[in-house]
């Protein structure tokens, strides 16, 4: 037989489409050609796939070698064809006499010596096998990823001898079994720890609650970035289809799925040094995901916010109101996930003092405009909750104190918030927008006439409008109330940085 059919798996964005290797012998000056769309490391197989089939004791057909990778206009990169390709040459030179190849898919990398290295993304090329109803024979090292989520039948192989003996039935590659220990869990901060803010905790709660975005602004060493770290202690568990999401970006880019798969949500500090591509994601000709699909499903963490450059702050405002980012270049279109919750903080100043209660700050006015301004409006606008965080004075700081409210008993009241939530509505009050949010977020004559007073007054726009009910939504879904009531938008327009004696003189 002259012709091999085998099937493989590419990689594009969180997603494995299918890939047929056709491989063909024919007459003619000996060589081998390629086509598909294949790009350098996948043109550059064919050495590998050479080499390694010598050392395994093959013979490497002295004749014309077509590989065709289908479908033709779909990018392939990498050396995850290896296998395929080596498989395929194999099969149509009659060296290998398989009946079963229909039945599997492969995806691996070959050594020059015939070894089996891993790749990247292989728990999305296990889920896409799955559903597909074949086999996946993939390299060992990849094999414990590949069967953490779904039910796919996992062959794990370190040489092509192994394969090559499987396929033709002469040994039995038993199903890959995983070791399902427990992951111990990430170390993570405690609300308990947090002396005083309590209206900062209440915040934390609320985001928590509503999946919300929140920004602290205070003076230095008030405890912003702490009450951050917090936030992953009170948010639920990862559903089945998030970690299936989460766990597939985490595979892309080589980073352990373990802790995702066992349901704790992702925590990423940026460093404001971080480039776009670095933040949203991005590249020549693959787009790879950036921060804000790594932080999907969990929280994204800015510190020192204007420190940041502002066109790059600017590039996450459509995916704080999407929940995904579409990259596009000149081969591929790619769409990540990017349903992140950003917490951030800022000082108020450069030197940081500005309205902390004393007569430190020493920046003029326009200092102070010039710093605050790093930030855009239209970002602003799309933070739900912004609250000020005040230093603790040192009585407080020092004084032995009974230990706060543990992140269980705030966990709690933020589970039974959010499925509240999901049996009205199907979703989280992020979502919440259109028809859903009239629906959902009504209000009684007295309570829309407090929140005109405040829109007036306040100057607030349409979005932030939109924002504050959603907070005072959530709000009254921790309450376990299926009306707003006035309170709930008294506190909502208090998160919106804009709660203070001074501002909501009059609204009431």
């Amino acid at each position: 037989m002259s012709l091999a059919i085998v099937h493989s798996r590419a990689q594009l964005g969180i997603t494995s489409p299918s890939v047929t290797v056709e491989v063909h012998l024919s007459g003619g000056l000996p060589g081998m050609a390629m086509v598909g769309l294949p790009e350098t490391a996948v043109k550059e197989s064919k050495e590998r796939v050479r080499s390694a089939l010598i050392h395994a004791g093959f013979d490497f057909p002295q004749r014309r070698i077509t590989v065709n990778l289908a479908p033709a206009d779909l990018p392939k990169e990498g050396g995850r064809y290896d296998l395929a390709i080596a498989i395929g040459i194999l099969q149509a030179s009659g060296q290998l006499k398989s009946r079963t190849l229909e039945q599997h898919e492969m995806v691996a990398e070959l050594a020059l010596s015939g070894d089996i290295r891993p790749i990247r993304g292989a728990l999305p090329v296990s889920l896409a096998c799955g559903k597909a109803g074949r086999r996946l024979i993939l390299p060992a090292s990849n094999a414990d990823e590949a069967t953490l989520l779904g039910d796919t039948p996992v062959i794990a192989a370190s040489h092509l001898l192994d394969v090559c003996r499987y396929l033709n039935g002469k040994t039995e590659l038993p199903l890959y079994q995983p070791d399902r220990g427990q992951i111990p869990p990430i170390s993570s901060l405690d609300l308990a720890d947090v002396k005083g803010q309590f209206q900062a905790r209440r915040a934390l709660e609320v985001a928590a609650a509503g999946q919300l975005n929140l920004l602290f602004t205070g003076p230095p060493g008030s405890g912003k970035s702490l009450l951050a770290a917090c936030l992953p202690s009170i948010l639920p568990e990862l559903t089945e289809a998030e970690r299936l999401e989460v766990a597939s970006v985490y595979s892309l880019v080589g980073l352990p799925v373990h802790a995702v798969c066992q349901g704790q949500r992702p925590f990423r500090a940026v460093h404001h040094t971080a480039s776009a591509v670095a933040l949203v994601g991005g590249g020549a000709n693959h787009p790879r995901p950036g921060e804000i699909s790594l932080a999907t499903q969990g929280v994204l963490f800015l510190d020192e916010m204007p420190e940041f450059p502002r066109k790059v702050l600017d590039l996450m405002r459509e995916p704080m109101e999407t929940g995904k980012i579409l990259i596009s270049r000149a081969l591929s279109k790619v769409e990540y996930p990017a349903a992140f919750q950003l917490v951030a903080a800022m000082n108020p100043c450069p030197c940081g003092h500005y309205q902390d209660g004393t007569d430190r700050c020493i920046c003029s006015p326009d200092q102070i405009r010039r710093y605050q301004g790093r930030v855009s409006g239209p970002l602003l606008d799309r933070i739900d909750l912004q609250l000020w965080v005040s230093a603790l004075s040192a009585d407080t700081l020092l004084h032995p104190t009974q230990p706060a409210e543990s992140s269980v008993s705030v966990r709690e009241r933020v589970a039974l918030a959010r499925k509240r939530q999901e049996e009205r509505q199907g979703y989280s009050n992020r979502y919440l927008q259109g028809r859903a949010l009239e629906k959902h977020a009504s209000l009684c004559p007295q309570t829309r006439t407090l929140l005109l007073k405040a829109m007036e007054k306040m100057h607030l726009s349409a979005r932030g409008c939109h924002r504050i009910l959603r907070v005072a939504r959530t709000l009254a879904d921790l309450d376990g109330v299926d009306a707003i009531q006035p309170s709930h938008l008294l506190e909502a327009l208090a998160f919106r940085g804009l709660g203070s004696s001074r501002d909501l003189e009059g609204v009431e």
